[in-house]
Order: structure tokens, then sequence, then C-alpha cells
């Protein structure tokens, strides 16, 4: 036990007569461990991250009719949401279309949730307001109000069908989206139905989860075995764009790490070395006072191996405060503190250390007592 607790105060006494040269190298060390603490918990945190930025561009699975059915049940809608419980779940957005007749105009309409439209398809730009469900406000295309040269808070006449009685709906707003939507018209979903005499009944049902391409397909997997009467189905122009996305962003932050973690390498490599240098002398004079080449080893690596601990320590919390500043800045959302990455750092920075004396090291063990003692 004292043979190692003076091998301990050996090497913390080695490191504080040079100040200097350590603190450079525990800085190098640090701000190392800062970085690839950072970058391993941003690394971890980018799926789930940009997951939810990219349900700002609608939604990544749909819920069809199966064969041999024109219409979805709501109720079965229902229990794939309950089934999905597990995951992250946006919202899931029901639609009902028919083609009613707007002032005369034959008009493809979609009857569904406003509530949850908001959530699936955040990027709808709306000139006006949205319909509320217990008033009778109809949602117009821009194409189609264009057409019409109608304007929010103008009244149009809905009718669905040739003997069907026409009624008035007041336009609430304008919906412009850059896409086919534009030349649609949207009215609440429960009063689509009643007007059909379709209770219950769906077309389709947009689903907008949090989750990456192989937990999609498991999804999409697990609602075609489980509800046959249904037929899922990927949005795939969103499903690839997000991950050849994420597949960068992650290629991006490993290669930032390895060359951090070169660089630590290198300086604390040349601090290292500058200190062998300054120690010959010292270094003689304990191989000819009987000091083998092990023990001038394990002194070397001693000291190496303790600027990596405290260094990976002090990088560890900042590497936090760093992927924090970074998430809440990028994503607008705080990351957990992982235990794992914390030992992941400290354990890594002891290994860079290590790895960066072995150098240094080598150079100590071929110093020669005779010649550096004689001055030369």
């Amino acid at each position: 036990m004292k043979k190692y607790r003076m091998y301990f105060v050996m090497v913390i006494n080695a490191l504080l007569r040079r100040r200097t040269r350590m603190a450079i190298a525990l800085m190098a060390v640090a701000v190392g461990a800062t970085i690839i603490s950072g970058m391993i918990t941003v690394y971890r945190e980018i799926p789930q991250q940009m997951g939810r930025e990219f349900r700002a561009y609608g939604a990544n699975l749909l819920i069809l009719p199966g064969k041999d059915r024109t219409t979805l049940s709501g109720e079965d809608v229902k229990k794939i949401n309950d089934s999905l419980n597990g995951y992250e779940i946006v919202g899931i957005a029901p639609f009902l279309y028919e083609r009613l007749k707007i002032n005369e105009q034959p008009i493809l309409t979609s009857g569904t949730d406003f509530s949850m439209l908001q959530k699936v398809s955040p990027y709808w730009q709306i000139t006006g307001s949205w319909p509320q469900a217990e008033k009778r406000e109809i949602l117009l295309g821009a194409e189609q109000a264009q057409r019409m040269n109608i304007k929010p808070g103008q009244t149009v006449l809905v009718s669905a069908g040739n003997d069907a009685d026409e009624e008035t709906f007041v336009v609430s707003g304008i919906v412009h989206t850059g896409g086919k939507e534009e030349q649609f018209a949207f009215v609440d979903l429960a009063l689509l139905q009643k007007m059909l005499q379709k209770n219950g009944q769906l077309s389709l049902a947009q689903i907008s989860i949090v989750a990456d391409g192989a937990a999609l397909e498991s999804v999409s997997k697990m609602i075609s075995q489980n509800y046959p009467e249904v037929q899922p189905q990927l949005v795939k122009q969103i499903a690839h764009s997000e991950e050849t996305v994420l597949s960068k962003l992650q290629a991006l932050v490993l290669l930032v790490t390895v060359v951090v973690l070169l660089l630590t390498l290198i300086c604390v490599a040349t601090t290292m070395m500058a200190v062998v240098t300054e120690r010959r002398r010292e270094i003689g004079l304990k191989k000819a006072l009987g000091a083998e080449n092990s023990n001038i080893i394990c002194e070397f690596l001693g000291e190496g191996c303790v600027l990596g601990f405290f260094g990976g320590i002090l990088g560890t919390g900042l590497g936090y405060l760093f992927a924090q500043v970074v998430s809440m800045n990028v994503f607008g959302r705080a990351v957990e503190f992982a235990p794992s990455i914390a030992v992941f750092s400290i354990v890594l920075s002891i290994v860079i250390t290590g790895i960066a004396s072995l150098i240094p090291v080598r150079i100590a063990t071929s110093v020669e007592p005779a010649i550096v003692l004689r001055g030369e």
C-alpha cells in the first residue's frame, strides 16, 4: 500500500513541479474531452432532435384502405393510434375526400380534424384563420380562392350533390402550401361525414411519428400484420430525405471528433516530449541509482494517465454544457446528462494521453546515464 502511495506522490509532485507545461497539457486534454463529450452527446441526440424538426415537413406514414375497400374505419385508425403508444406520435390527421359543389363549382373537398392537421402539417400558411369545428366554416386552397375571387370572411354555398340542399359556409381562411392542397377545400370532418351520411368513415389518415427509417419500416410491418383491413404506406420522399440528412450530420460529427482526438494526441505528445527533454538528467540519475526502464515507463505513463483523468473530468462537465448550448440554439430543446458518455469520455481521455506518452516514454528509456551525467 505504501508503495502505491509513494508512486502516486511521485507522479503528482512531478506534475506540480512543471505547472505551466502540465497546465497546457491539461487544457489540451480538457478541450479535447469537451469536444468529444459534447459531440457524442449531440451525435446521440441528432436522430431524435432532427426527427422532430423533420415533422414540420408533414406526415411520414399514411394509412390507406386495404384491398377491395374504398374507405377506412375511424375505429381502426383509433386502434392503430393506441398500438403506437411506445412511439412519439406528433399527430394523426384523418381525411375524408368528396367532390362538393361550392358556388356551383365542383371542388374536391376534404373533411379533417383541424387541431390534428395543424400538428401534422405545421408548414401550411393560412391567410385568415383556421375553421372552428362548432361553426360552419370552410378553408379554401389558394388556387380555388383566386379562381373564384373569394377572400376570407365571404360566404359560399356548399352542396353535397345535385339533389342536396345548399348550405351557407363562411370562408375562414385561404391555405397556401405550394402543393396540391391549394386546389382543395377543407371543412370539419364530422360536418362532412354528416353531410355525406358517412359517419365514422375516412379516406385516409396521415401519421407524423418521430422515428428513423428502420423504425418506420418496423411500424409499417406491424400495422400490416395486425390490421389487414388497412394498408400502411411510407412517405418515402420525407423518410429518405430525413435518413440522408441524419447520416451526413452524424458522419460530420464523427469526423470532427476524430480530428479533435488527433489534435489532442499531438498536443499532449509534444508537451510530454518537452518534459522528457528537461528531465534527462533526472532520468539518467534514477537509472544510475538502479531504476529500471519499467520504473521509468510506469512513472511517465502514470503522469499521462493522471493528466487524462483530471482533464477528462473537467472536459466532460464542459462538454455537457457545450452540448446543452448547441441543442438549445439549434433545436430549442435541452439534452439530458448521460453518465455512460461521461465515463466513456474520461476513459477515452486517459487512453489518449497514455498513447500520447508512448513516444516520450521511449525517448526516456533510451537515455544513457553515463552520457547524461557527464553533461553530454
